[in-house]
């Protein structure tokens, strides 16, 4: 592997190098850091791409050489900047001597993420967050929609964390690969998806609410998740067909919204491999 060297100069689109220095100003576009993070909006395709920034000194090599390589591939600028420049940038974040300038998330529609289950003669699986507003929550949350196959996951316009350069490397990049709807209205999105032949399970301690492993969640599907502080709002949990709860027997009488969102959204993965022809 040998010692640091500088990275190599990638072609753009257009068959020229792009490298240069970096302006001493912070870049106009929005930042996304981390090197996992990086590869996968990469990887993805989906946004607009325009620098990747390297502290200088980095090895070009594993990650790092695979995002000069799909970096290169999109036509974007390549340059090396001084860590502590990257440091400043940032506000401190754990950048990884990584950082790329891109445009804004490409959300997507509900009738996207439907269509997309279609396309894999799925039945649909959508998970939907009531004003999860804590970057983390929500960047842990998206990390295992996208390991148990969501189709989309539906996020309040107002009063929730949208898809931030935070949210991005709290989801190790996963978002990038999934379709996140932005509604104004959850209820009424809720309704929708009704009339489209999904059932709604809300995630909730309520006195009403059945043990999350005693429903059948292998049909079409909504998961709603609510907020850290106050569950689901009155009217999403009355909009919900049924209300699940996950048992608890210490002392803590809740769970962190992206965990219990996680235990369900993989109990309902192993239901319906379960329920596949052929599983035993």
């Amino acid at each position: 592997m040998g010692g640091s060297h500088a990275p190599r100069s990638r072609a753009s689109a257009a068959g020229a190098p792009r490298r240069g220095p970096a302006e001493a100003g912070k870049p106009a576009h929005e930042l996304i850091y981390g090197r996992q993070p990086v590869r996968e909006v990469l990887r993805a395709r989906r946004r607009r791409v325009h620098t990747l920034y390297l502290a200088q000194g980095m090895h070009a090599a594993g990650v790092v050489e695979e995002s000069e390589r799909l970096a290169g591939d999109a036509g974007a600028a390549i340059e090396q900047v001084g860590r502590e420049r990257l440091d400043g940038w940032l506000a401190g974040a754990n950048h990884q001597g990584m950082a790329l300038a891109v445009g804004p998330y490409p959300y997507a529609s509900v009738e996207a993420a439907l269509e997309k289950a279609r396309q894999r003669q799925e039945d649909p699986l959508l998970l939907l967050l009531d004003r999860v507003q804590d970057p983390q929550n929500l960047g842990t949350l998206l990390r295992s929609a996208d390991a148990c196959g969501v189709h989309g996951v539906v996020i309040p316009r107002h009063r929730s964390a949208g898809v931030t350069p935070a949210v991005v490397s709290a989801s190790a990049g996963a978002v990038e690969h999934l379709l996140v709807c932005e509604e104004t209205n959850l209820v009424a999105t809720l309704k929708l998806l009704k009339d489209q032949g999904l059932w709604i399970a809300g995630l909730e301690a309520h006195p009403d609410a059945q043990p999350y492993d005693a429903v059948d969640l292998t049909g079409p599907l909504g998961i709603v998740v609510g907020s850290e502080g106050f569950g689901l709002g009155r009217l999403v949990a009355e909009t919900c067909d049924w209300l699940l709860e996950l048992p608890m027997v210490g002392q803590v009488d809740s769970l962190n919204a992206a965990v219990a969102g996680s235990i369900l959204l993989f109990h309902v993965m192993r239901q319906r491999a379960a329920a596949r022809p052929g599983t035993a």
